[in-house]
């Protein structure tokens, strides 16, 4: 199939012009003004943004936590980031502690082939660090196309593993080209303030903010930045959510070190106000916590100075009756929130719009970086001759209005409800496939493939 859009203005994460974009098959085949070709199917696109489709590296699909599951498993959640824009997400695949690598593989690529609509990758969390699991961690890297780690500082007996572990872990990924990611966040102070709250009583959902301070986040990036700097390992904080976090980032780079982060759309928009709502505020309970204004400054400040480098959701999302397992007790709800589907209309709603971001960094931190730091480049992440045809024809004046009652996520309900949005992904297309149009998804479960991803780098 051959696709001509025309007369759209082509944004990448360096320049913007006028241009039309011919596909043919999976790859972009012409860039120019007034091609002269002809293709199966002509889009117009005047007046309208060209971007690379939108790769958010954070999300969890049909992911075992507090003994339930998310709510978006391949199909859904891929769906509904389709719908939105992203036509690539990097999930995160959970080691269970005692078991292989290899073996929590093979669970997610059963919850994965053959249901993904939109193309997908893993990170693999390491929960278990020791000499089976360093030789693993070789082969991941070498065999299967999954170079980046993802490793926890909090949830001890369950995800956490010590300082000694994750150095070692490091040590072996930076020998042979991979990148260590981090939930940065204090566990042994949270469980402790945890304990506290309960203990006097305090059950609702503003503790779990009250029982995660920014200096529990703030710490652990700091600590995460030194064993980086040890081991000369490349690293990666998802999910930063303050300014005590970032300023530990700030001080690294005084000692000429590069250290990877990524904000959620959450955090730049929303605030800890939310959980003052009695039980109401269990839809935004996720770790980190939402944080205070101060924080969404800091964050938008750095985006535009280089520190922080991508924007993903964290998108986990769990029906409002398995929010009320915690009903009772703050520490029993399920973390996480839906944000697949309106990462890329948010983020151009409320930065490009309102003049807090340029459109050209808008695709740095929605697509082009994730696609460079994990491995990808030019392959996604760009539009340019050879690359994937992973297209979103944007309508950057259409207003709508963000509800449950529209949205795709598996979710009953929404974190922005009622929020007005300007600007909307209007087309799609994945690998050249016409995926969204007129509202509809076009693609069927099986679609989506595997990306391997190759080495990754200090530097992009």
């Amino acid at each position: 199939m051959s696709v001509l859009i025309k007369n759209g203005k082509v944004v990448t994460a360096s320049e913007s012009y006028i241009a039309d974009v011919y596909v043919v098959g999976e790859k972009i085949a012409a860039i120019g003004k007034s091609l002269g070709v002809k293709a199966d199917k002509v889009i117009d696109a005047t007046d309208k943004l060209v971007l690379p489709g939108g790769i958010d590296p954070h999300v969890h699909l049909d992911m075992p936590f507090m003994g339930t599951y998310s709510s978006d498993d391949y199909e859904t959640g891929t769906r509904a980031a389709l719908h939105g824009g992203t036509t690539m997400v990097i999930d995160f695949i959970l080691q269970t502690q005692g078991d292989s690598l290899a073996n929590a593989l093979k669970t997610w690529q059963g919850k994965s082939k053959g249901k993904a609509i939109g193309d997908y990758s893993y990170h693999m969390a390491v929960t278990d660090f020791n000499d089976d699991v360093a030789k693993e961690v070789v082969h991941m890297i070498k065999k299967e196309g999954i170079s980046s780690f993802k490793t926890f500082m909090a949830y001890k007996g369950a995800l956490m593993i010590d300082d000694g572990q994750m150095v070692a872990l490091m040590k072996v990924v930076q020998k042979n080209g991979g990148l260590v990611t981090v939930h940065a966040t204090n566990g042994d102070m949270i469980d402790t303030l945890i304990a506290k709250n309960k203990a006097l009583g305090n059950r609702a959902p503003i503790y779990h903010y009250l029982s995660q301070p920014e200096v529990t986040e703030a710490e652990a990036s700091a600590r995460f930045t030194d064993m980086l700097h040890y081991t000369d390992c490349p690293g990666y904080i998802v999910h930063m959510t303050c300014e005590g976090a970032l300023n530990a980032v700030r001080r690294a780079t005084q000692r000429n070190q590069k250290v990877f982060v990524e904000t959620c759309t959450q955090y730049l928009m929303l605030d800890a106000s939310l959980y003052e709502q009695d039980f109401e505020g269990a839809k935004w309970v996720m770790s980190p916590p939402l944080r205070e204004k101060k924080d969404q400054t800091a964050l938008w400040s750095g985006i535009n100075q280089g520190l922080v480098q991508v924007v993903g959701t964290d998108h986990c999302p769990f029906m409002w009756e398995q929010k009320q397992m915690g009903k009772d007790d703050f520490s029993k709800i399920p973390n996480g929130h839906p944000g697949i589907e309106h990462r890329m209309e948010l983020l151009y709603s409320e930065g490009v719009r309102k003049g807090k971001i340029s459109l050209t960094k808008f695709v740095e931190v929605t697509s082009t970086n994730a696609s460079k730091i994990f491995g990808m480049y030019p392959k996604k992440g760009t539009i340019a001759i050879g690359s994937d045809a992973d297209l979103v024809i944007f309508d950057p004046d259409k207003e709508h209005t963000i509800s449950a009652k529209t949205h795709h996520m598996n979710c009953d309900y929404s974190a922005y409800e009622g929020k007005q949005v300007t600007g909307k992904t209007e087309t799609v297309l994945l690998r050249g496939a016409l995926a969204i149009e007129q509202g509809e998804c076009k693609l069927k479960a099986g679609h989506g493939q595997f990306v391997a991803r190759g080495k990754t780098s200090k530097v992009i």
